[in-house]
């Protein structure tokens, strides 16, 4: 079990360690998940390949068209035949057929694996020898029909931006940065930048939909408990800091309470447990392979111990600015 996983290892949270820790060679996986969490929300719990193949598609032709690069191979009959039908050139009927024939080959056996392993809860079962589709699992459906599952497709899809991006720009991923204004993560795209997903959907996942100080439920939809993007060491004290502070590594999801209540953190100094969370939930980025854990090291060090030195140091130098500390009234059990 990864670390993410050792605490609250619910459907919700196993489910976004596929998307977050998976490697990937292509972005099928992401399509799937997203026409998994579709397909789920009503009908049969049998899903033909040919039932399943419009909705998947739907969602690699949507990428294709804003990024033709979707796989780290050199070539694929599939995705070929996915740009011939936003070109017109395959008709739904063909792309059809040749989604069941090669779209599924591999992302199906793969979804569940995480790393060696696979995780412990299924959400769908292999059935392709004998009905010729998948069964969403109990699992699936309650999730699907969860009003957090709008976050959980959020997830996956600045998931699959940032991959895309990636690939399409042949840039390393520490030059993904964060822009205040738009309050979203861009990438180098020559002598501009280019937005590339919102800072709170790439987030979100990686803090379980949890508030990072006080672990209460948020959301990234628009709404009551919609999560505040939150510099823990304050933007106040900028100059005084190692590091960009509007790195990935110093940016995270608050509820409304914790960032601008009247006990809230505001400019304070956050107290050091709060500081030993940051640096688990920065290893949280980094193990998942692309592109913000390559860009965490690239801001913090190259190794764990490199990394807590870095904000040992920003601790320092924000506590001799200001000696008074904040902590959250903890409101719920801890997710990471």
């Amino acid at each position: 079990m990864t670390p993410f996983l050792a605490v609250q290892p619910t459907s919700h949270n196993q489910f976004r360690a596929l998307m977050l820790f998976g490697r990937n060679v292509a972005s099928y996986k992401f399509a799937l998940a997203k026409a998994l969490l579709e397909v789920a929300r009503g009908g049969p719990d049998l899903i033909k390949l040919e039932e399943l193949a419009g909705p998947y598609t739907r969602h690699l032709r949507t990428h294709l068209a804003q990024a033709a690069k979707q796989a780290t191979s050199q070539s694929s009959r599939f995705l070929e035949a996915c740009r011939g039908a936003n070109a017109g050139n395959v008709s739904d009927d063909e792309l059809q057929s040749i989604t069941v024939s090669l779209g599924f080959n591999n992302v199906i056996d793969a979804f569940h694996r995480l790393g060696s392993q696979e995780v412990e809860q299924r959400f769908f079962l292999d059935e392709r020898s004998t009905t010729a589709g998948i069964r969403i699992t109990n699992a699936l459906q309650a999730l699907a029909h969860d009003p957090a599952a709008a976050d959980l497709g959020s997830e996956t899809e600045a998931r699959w931006c940032l991959v895309e991006t990636a690939w399409k720009l042949g840039v390393t991923s520490s030059l993904i940065a964060y822009d205040n204004e738009s309050q979203a993560f861009t990438a180098a795209d020559g002598s501009r930048r280019v937005a590339v997903t919102s800072a709170r959907a790439a987030l979100n996942g990686y803090q379980k939909g949890r508030c990072f100080y006080c672990f209460t439920p948020v959301t990234i939809e628009p709404g009551r408990l919609a999560a505040d993007i939150d510099h823990v060491f304050p933007w106040a004290l900028r100059l005084l800091l190692s590091g960009n502070p509007n790195g990935v590594w110093n940016l995270v999801l608050a509820c409304r309470h914790c960032n601008r209540g009247s006990a809230g953190k505001f400019d304070c100094v956050p107290a050091l447990e709060l500081v030993s969370r940051l640096h688990r939930r920065n290893e949280f980025l980094i193990t998942s392979h692309h592109p913000l854990g390559e860009t965490l090291m690239a801001q913090t060090g190259s190794t764990s111990a490199l990394r807590v030195t870095f904000l040992q140091r920003n601790y320092d130098a924000a506590k001799l600015a200001r000696i008074i500390e904040w902590n959250a009234a903890i409101q719920h059990d801890a997710a990471f």
